[in-house]
């Protein structure tokens, strides 16, 4: 038998509900409490939503100024600079507050841990300035580079970056302990010049330079590098700080074989007892033991 008072009672039902829903949307389907600047709309749904088409941008703009956000509130007054305050919206490609902006607190567990921000909404001029809205970095790398963020750092996120030591200016380059710590192994714990004469701001290895190339360190050779190289200074050596080697007595010897070059005494004498023509490899020595 067909009950008409219960499709009624149905009708009549939904009807109430959706009232309801249009008179007090706020308690109806509220997603949660608006944000503090936006409190008093609380219970005036309708100020930013369309009726079953949900909130737009035009709405927001119709109180918010594109011109005047992040300078004035929207009642005219001049907002203070604070550190970390930075004006972008007005260099925007497009005015979707929606993109970005969710004024409902919603339950912590639909909340976003971050706010939906991209670089890719700005316009290109302006992603190219970086520091119209980042202040820029202090530190010892960052201080002295005169190229722009983009010729190491992405807009995706800021590490990690593509660095390059050709972006320093030529004085900062020459200081590498600036940057970098000195090693401490046996090595370069007797050195005290600059990097630049064995690496390359390339790659740190390999290095440039083979000591055994130019002179075998054995025997009593194996020393303090300042006894051959003065005031750290590595591109240039002398032999007149040991033994009995004198500039006179070594132009006396030498004169007697043509030898003219006093100087440059690893050019034929290459380790502690090699003989002119050894080639520098101490055989002649090893070969007497």
């Amino acid at each position: 038998m067909k009950r008409p008072w219960l499709l009624a009672l149905i009708v009549v039902n939904l009807l109430a509900l959706l009232s309801l829903v249009f008179v007090y949307p706020h308690l109806m389907i509220s997603p949660g409490t608006l944000v503090g600047a936006h409190a008093e709309l609380a219970t005036d749904c309708f100020a930013c939503h369309a009726p079953l088409r949900g909130a737009s941008s035009e709405r927001c703009t119709a109180c918010h100024a594109t011109s005047d956000i992040g300078l004035r509130t929207t009642k005219g007054v001049s907002i203070a600079s604070v550190s970390g305050h930075f004006v972008f919206h007005q260099e925007l490609i497009e005015q979707d507050c929606m993109a970005c902006h969710s004024d409902h607190q919603g339950p912590k567990l639909t909340q976003r841990s971050r706010k939906p921000f991209s670089h890719a909404l700005l316009r290109a001029e302006t992603r190219d300035r970086c520091e119209s809205c980042h202040t820029a970095p202090k530190n010892n790398v960052h201080r002295d580079l005169k190229a722009s963020c983009s010729s190491c750092h992405t807009t995706a996120r800021w590490t990690p970056a593509t660095f390059k030591h050709e972006l320093l200016s030529q004085s900062v380059l020459a200081v590498c302990d600036a940057c970098h710590k000195p090693p401490t192994d046996n090595l370069h714990r007797k050195i005290t010049g600059e990097c630049a004469q064995c690496h390359s701001p390339k790659a740190w290895k390999p290095a440039t330079f083979d000591h055994e190339k130019h002179f075998v360190l054995d025997g009593d050779h194996n020393t303090q590098c300042e006894t051959c190289h003065t005031n750290s200074d590595f591109s240039r050596y002398t032999c007149y700080g040991c033994h009995e080697h004198t500039p006179a007595r070594i132009r006396a010897k030498h004169e007697e074989e043509g030898v003219r070059d006093f100087q440059n005494c690893v050019k034929c004498h290459r380790s502690a007892d090699a003989e002119p023509g050894d080639g520098g490899s101490g055989e002649s020595r090893r070969r007497r033991d």
